[in-house]
């Protein structure tokens, strides 16, 4: 569920018919500002929410441009545009070493956890393969542009899913881990005093 309300504003937009983008456009940045506002209010600080931030300036951008001119050759890529932009947050976000997925990560984490480093390098694998997704997405959007909307959706669509998935599958994978040598490193406490 966090995922989902991490990119409520583009769901948003991408659920607003085509010939209504410059009011899906403005309706994904107040659905994008009241996140942060929210998130902030629940003491989750800015640094910790990248993907709004960026989220909320690109549409931002986006919403001046639909406005300004609703009949801009730049229409058929803005599928491709969205993908891209979320690739540009992502990759950002790795390179300051904040992975985007931290802030979602931190809402269902003890605040003890967030300065552990698996935990850091756990988030970094998962916005990598975001990113690693997102650019797929652009490229495949921006061939597509002039193409059916059937192909555009499924790409839409593959590059939210196949990253969703890694991601839960990931994280269960790294949570048994840790419970196993939890468990191990408690055997062998127990031995120890026992002997």
């Amino acid at each position: 569920m966090s995922y989902l309300r991490a990119f409520a504003p583009w769901i948003a937009f991408a659920v607003i018919p085509s010939a209504q983008w410059k009011w899906a456009a403005l309706f994904a940045l107040v659905v994008s500002v009241v996140e942060i506002v929210r998130k902030t209010r629940g003491g989750l600080p800015l640094d910790a929410q990248i993907m709004e931030v960026g989220t909320s300036a690109y549409f931002t951008g986006l919403t001046a441009l639909a406005f300004t001119d609703p009949h801009t050759a730049l229409h058929a890529y803005i599928p491709a545009m969205a993908s891209g932009a979320l690739g540009v947050i992502a990759v950002g976000s790795l390179l300051v070493r904040k992975p985007f997925t931290l802030g979602v990560a931190r809402q269902s984490m003890p605040r003890a956890a967030w300065d552990n480093p698996l935990f850091l390098h756990v988030n970094m694998i998962i916005s990598a393969v975001w990113a690693a997704s997102f650019a797929a997405g652009y490229i495949g959007l921006a061939a597509l542009a002039h193409s059916s909307a059937v192909g555009r959706i499924l790409v839409q669509t593959a590059a939210f899913a196949l990253p969703l998935v890694f991601t839960m599958r990931y994280v269960d994978r790294v949570r048994s881990r840790a419970r196993a040598q939890e468990g191990t490193e408690t055997e062998a406490t127990r031995a120890q005093a026992t002997a």
